[in-house]
């Protein structure tokens, strides 16, 4: 078993998006997802390292074609038994690495919500990145989440007090701060800038880079107490302000949206 599947077999994915600070991420990610959409006459949809399924299964009760690959067979099991037969989804096993299943331009949106946290070398991203670009049309989008260094450094680092674990007994930081990753450390942590390093290698232009959940992580506790109206008011907030690239890489979360060029 890889430490990857170790990892998702002993914690409950399911339920990481279904609290209150949880869901500002799958809102934030779905209203850019139908931004997406939008127009389109009977879109097909690829969602690769699709988990247990969130997304991919809300996308087809609102009646879109999707199919969903994910490598993890426990988190596949989840998927596959949240289905009840009349949705439109093909779920399948699958790597980022390898979509060779599917032909060059077959989908209209490709979503890489979860695969880019655990490629740990440039060439693995790269390979995974060609993958989606090849699969998805010319004038389609690509959707690619990523785990962002500022959050983990303030919150595990310094507010979780790891400072010397992370410093002097496993050197997992370099000499400016950026999280050094491993498959043992399950995420692969990223700076904006090592984001549009990969893209400049690919025939796609950037539509918006979002923070995701932007201060939600930093304030769980205090967002899950809130009563629906001032959640509402936060959601809002939060959309109001989650495009502003000043507040992007503190994010724990990102959301780059890429459009492939016709």
């Amino acid at each position: 078993m890889s430490l990857l599947e170790d990892y998702y077999n002993s914690r409950e994915e399911e339920n990481r998006l279904a609290s209150q600070h949880g869901q500002v991420e799958y809102l934030t990610t779905m209203k850019y997802i139908h931004e997406c959409l939008s127009g389109l006459t009977a879109p097909s949809i690829l969602e690769v390292g699709a988990g247990t399924g969130r997304y991919s299964i809300a996308l087809a009760k609102e009646g879109y074609s999707v199919t969903a690959v994910e490598l993890v067979p426990h988190n596949l099991d989840v998927l596959r038994s949240k289905l009840d037969g009349t949705e439109p989804v093909t779920a399948i096993q699958g790597n980022a690495l390898d979509l060779s299943a599917f032909r060059d331009k077959s989908f209209d949106l490709t979503l890489l919500l979860g695969p880019l946290y655990h490629l740990y070398t440039w060439e693995d991203k790269l390979q995974a990145l060609s993958e989606a670009v090849r699969v998805t049309r010319p004038g389609g989008y690509i959707l690619v989440a990523y785990c962002m260094n500022e959050a983990t450094v303030i919150q595990y680092v310094f507010l979780g007090n790891h400072l010397d674990d992370v410093t002097k007994v496993n050197d997992l930081l370099t000499d400016d701060w950026h999280c050094k990753s491993d498959p043992k450390e399950i995420f692969e942590l990223v700076r904006t800038e090592d984001i549009s390093l990969l893209n400049a290698k690919f025939p796609v232009d950037r539509i918006k880079l979002v923070a995701t959940d932007g201060a939600a992580h930093y304030l769980s506790e205090f967002i899950d107490g809130m009563d629906p109206d001032t959640f509402a008011k936060w959601m809002e907030y939060h959309l109001a302000t989650c495009e502003r690239q000043d507040l992007i890489g503190a994010s724990n979360h990102t959301l780059d949206i890429l459009k492939v060029r016709g």
